[in-house]
C-alpha cells in the first residue's frame, strides 16, 4: 500500500495588531451616556476611575437630565480593584450614587461583557488599524450605530440572568442556556 501525504493548506491569516487601546464606557437602556479610552501605558486605577466617575457624573447631568434631577441614575460596575476601592465607595456615597451590586466572578452579569463588547468586537473583527487614533474613530463609529433597541434587549437580558442568578441561589452557570 502506497500513502502520500500532502500537507494542510496554508489559510492567509490576518495578524493580530500591536496597537491596543482600552476603552472605559457606560450606558444605559437607550444608548451610550459616556466614553472615555485610558491613556496609552496607564491602567484604571482607584485615581483614574475616579477622575472617569466625575466626568461621568457630568455626562449623566448634562444626557440624561431628568434622572439627575431626581436622583434615580444607578451605577452597575463590577467587582474590579479600582470599583471596590475605598477611595471609589466614598466618592458614591458623598454623591449619593447608588450603586447596583455585583456579585464576585460573575463576568455573565455584566452588559459590558455579554453584549457591548462582543458587540464592538464583532463588527471591528478582521479590520486592521494603524494607529491609535484610527482605532478610536471606529470605535466611537460603532458605539454610535449601536441602535436603542439593541441596548433595551441588553438590559431585559441584564433581567433575565440576574434572575438565574437569584433562582440558582448565587450558584455558578455560564452562558444563556440552562
Amino acid at each position: 500500500m502506497l500513502f502520500f501525504w500532502s500537507p494542510r493548506p496554508k489559510k492567509a491569516r490576518m495578524s493580530r495588531s500591536n496597537i491596543k487601546v482600552m476603552l472605559v464606557v457606560f450606558f444605559d437602556w437607550k444608548r451610550t451616556v459616556h466614553h472615555e479610552f485610558v491613556p496609552r501605558g496607564q491602567m484604571v486605577n482607584k485615581q483614574l476611575y475616579h477622575e472617569v466617575l466625575a466626568r461621568l457624573r457630568d455626562a449623566v447631568r448634562r444626557k440624561r437630565p431628568e434622572l439627575w434631577e431626581d436622583q434615580t441614575w444607578m451605577l452597575h460596575h463590577d467587582n474590579a480593584p479600582a470599583d471596590a476601592s475605598l477611595l471609589i465607595r466614598s466618592y458614591l456615597a458623598k454623591h449619593q450614587t447608588f450603586v447596583v451590586p455585583h456579585p464576585p466572578y460573575s463576568l455573565d452579569l455584566a452588559p459590558a461583557e455579554f453584549f457591548l463588547f462582543p458587540e464592538l468586537k464583532t463588527t471591528l473583527k478582521r479590520r486592521n488599524f494603524k494607529t491609535i487614533e484610527e482605532i478610536q474613530e471606529n470605535v466611537i463609529r460603532e458605539l454610535r450605530a449601536i441602535i436603542e433597541s439593541a441596548f433595551q434587549e441588553a438590559f431585559q437580558q441584564w433581567k433575565k440572568r440576574w434572575e438565574r442568578c437569584i433562582t440558582s441561589r448565587g450558584d455558578y452557570f455560564e452562558g444563556d442556556s440552562a
